[in-house]
């Protein structure tokens, strides 16, 4: 992280404070940022079937409990409310 850090710091300081030199440079900085994005797609991996799967599962339990959690807190709340209309309705 401190390489790119570094380079990004050099490129912005080899480009000087005027317009013409931030133009000139301009090539050279993209060249740089293509550099370090192919350097970090070759880091990114694929997750196997397996792991894909498993992943699925965790996510679809999850959104099920949230769902029914959700439910009863719902329900629970209407019935308090529900509760109250009708005790000050009297």
């Amino acid at each position: 992280m401190a390489v790119e850090t570094k380079k990004m710091a050099n490129s912005l300081a080899d480009a000087g404070s005027s317009f013409g030199d931030q133009i000139k440079s301009w090539p050279e900085r993209i060249k740089t940022f293509y550099n370090d994005v192919r350097s970090e797609m070759r880091k990114v991996t694929v997750p196997t079937w397996k792991e894909t799967r498993a992943t699925t599962t965790v996510v679809v339990i999850t959104v099920f409990l949230f769902g029914l959690y959700f439910f009863i807190i719902d329900k629970v709340i209407q019935s308090g409310v529900s509760y109250m209309f009708n005790y000050f309705k009297r």
